[in-house]
């Protein structure tokens, strides 16, 4: 059932990584609470199954994009303001999560979680704010992680980008404080999402636990004793692109149950 929200109704919204998980939960949000939202992602298939599902909700863009590659940034954010607008709202969604040990972890592993977690929201930051600066309005919400606030085993590259895009994220919060912009992050724990069940994947390829006892590990790191629901993640991206959120900036807002304080 939709519900049209004050401040995101109407509003151009940009989701990358929203063919799936938070991202496709978040954009069917936005759609819900009458934004018209532009999909990005690499896996075009998904983000047209994403837009036929949304069919008839509202007005739905999709464009292809890899959001580590500077040219392909610009010509897609460039296409998306051609179709529907000037964005007003950026959801930072895309990323990639990949373990190994600090003594593994080689160059291009620790380059690819710098690239695509950290480096692509700067791209598509840097992309829309110009236009965001001449209006004097605009809502960025990078989606990033509890790994971006604590430490966890065996993810250095994926925490270490993730404290990037919270530093990031309180930096360029100051920087437009006084200009109608707010830029903020979310920080989803282990959410139900395919990212998960590739992480549930990987611990068992590489140790001698089952997938119940690896699940069961996960869950012991949240007080609540659960996975945080994709619903639960979007609800909190809707609130800080809404009316009523202007004082609400250069947050780090943890959605994990209270494994973070």
């Amino acid at each position: 059932m939709s519900q049209k929200w004050p401040g995101v109704e109407g509003r151009h919204a940009v989701v990358t990584g929203g063919g799936s998980g938070i991202g496709a939960v978040t954009a069917a949000a936005l759609v819900r609470a009458g934004a018209r939202v532009t999909l990005m992602g690499r896996d075009t298939a998904r983000l047209e199954a994403q837009r036929a599902a949304l069919s008839g909700s509202g007005e739905v863009n999709v464009i292809s994009l890899d959001v580590t590659q500077e040219s392909a940034v610009t010509a897609a954010f460039a296409e998306a303001t051609a179709r529907l607008g000037a964005v007003d709202v950026l959801i930072n969604n895309a990323g990639q999560a990949q373990a190994a040990p600090f003594a593994r972890t080689d160059i291009a592993l620790w380059q690819r979680m710098l690239d695509v977690n950290l480096t692509g929201v700067f791209l598509c930051t840097r992309a829309v704010l110009p236009e965001m600066l001449e209006r004097n309005a605009g809502r960025i919400v990078n989606v990033a992680s509890t790994a971006g606030q604590t430490g966890y085993a065996y993810v250095a590259a994926y925490c270490a980008a993730k404290h990037g895009v919270i530093g990031l994220t309180r930096s360029l919060a100051r920087e437009v404080a006084t200009q109608g912009i707010t830029v903020n992050a979310v920080c989803p724990g282990y959410t139900e999402t395919e990212l998960l069940r590739a992480s549930l994947d990987q611990i068992t390829a590489t140790t001698s636990r089952s997938e119940q006892q690896a699940r069961e590990a996960l869950l012991r790191q949240n007080p609540q004793r659960r996975f945080v629901a994709p619903e639960e993640v979007a609800n909190s991206v809707l609130w800080l692109c809404s009316a009523g959120s202007d004082a609400i900036n250069g947050q780090s807002i943890s959605v994990s149950g209270g494994e973070i304080e």
